[in-house]
Formats: C-alpha cells, sequence, structure tokens
C-alpha cells in the first residue's frame, strides 16, 4: 500500500513521455520535454513516495504518519536542498507561462510550496510513506520556485537578447 504513489506517478510518467515521443517531431523540443518529465517525475518520488534523498544517499522511510512543524523555519541543509529542489520548476513555470510576473511567481511559489506539504500530510496518513509537512519546506520551495523564474529572465536576457523591462513587466 506504501508503494501506490510511486506506481501512480511512474505510470503518469511513462504514458506522458509516450505521448511526448509520440507528438513531438521537433528533436530539440521532444528532449526539452523528455527531459522536463525526467526532472518532474523525480521531484513526483522524492516528495510523495517513501525514498527519500538527504543530500549524500536516498534511502527508504519507516512506515509512519510524519509530523507537522507550523511554527518554526529551520534554516539547515534540508532547506538550501528543498531551494536547490525547486528552481527546475520555477524555470519550467515561468518558461511555459512567460507572462506572469515575478511577483506572481512568489505567490504561486508559496502555493505550491504549501500544495506540496499538504499532499505529503494527507498521503503520509493515508499510505504511511512517513513524510514531514513543514513550514520551512514551503518558504524554501517558494524560494526556489522564484529563483528559477529570475535565472530563466537573466538567461534570456543574456542568451537570447531580450528586453529586460519587457520580462520584467509581464
Amino acid at each position: 500500500m506504501r508503494w501506490i504513489t510511486l506506481l501512480i506517478i511512474l505510470t503518469l510518467s511513462f504514458i506522458s513521455g509516450l505521448l511526448v515521443v509520440n507528438s513531438n517531431r521537433d528533436f530539440n523540443k521532444r528532449n526539452f520535454y523528455l527531459a522536463s518529465l525526467l526532472y518532474i517525475t523525480f521531484l513526483g518520488m522524492i516528495l510523495f513516495t517513501p525514498i527519500s534523498f538527504d543530500g549524500t544517499s536516498v534511502y527508504i522511510m519507516q512506515a509512519g504518519t510524519g509530523a507537522v512543524n507550523l511554527h518554526h523555519i529551520y534554516y539547515d541543509l534540508g532547506f538550501m536542498e528543498n531551494i536547490i529542489l525547486t528552481i527546475p520548476l520555477g524555470f519550467l513555470i515561468k518558461n511555459a507561462f512567460s507572462k506572469v510576473s515575478l511577483i506572481s511567481m512568489a505567490s504561486l511559489g508559496i502555493v505550491i510550496g504549501g500544495s506540496i506539504e499538504t499532499m505529503q500530510y494527507f498521503l503520509s496518513h493515508l499510505f504511511l510513506i512517513n513524510r514531514t509537512s513543514d513550514i520551512s519546506d514551503v518558504v524554501s520551495n517558494a524560494i526556489g520556485v522564484l529563483i528559477g523564474a529570475i535565472l530563466l529572465i537573466i538567461y534570456q536576457v543574456v542568451f537570447e537578447k531580450k528586453s529586460v523591462r519587457k520580462l520584467l513587466n509581464n
């Protein structure tokens, strides 16, 4: 029962991969979509299954309902890992929805972080995946999404020679 979420994630990823391969003839676009799908699959596996990654190793968590921290923000290695983990997500969202402003991206980052933590709470109680729901993760996820969006803007200015004013006003 603990592995149902992994089965769902892998099944959806496989079907999505088949759709990407069969519907995109442009080599670069197809590879970008497949790399994005690989990242999202990895992210889903780390966030919503008993598989955990602590920066140096991957391990299986014991069955349990996890814990909840709504009061204290810890600025530790896990905080930095969560920022790094969600930078590509911010990059992908800003790339897909280029007209979204940075303020909206910051708000979206908070919503995404809150949604992830809420889902972890419910999945931990439903499937015993033993995930901790933590306000620190919400904040670090929001920072990561915002940094990813900023990095895309920097990339577009430097490599695609787009106007900074136009990119910031969207």
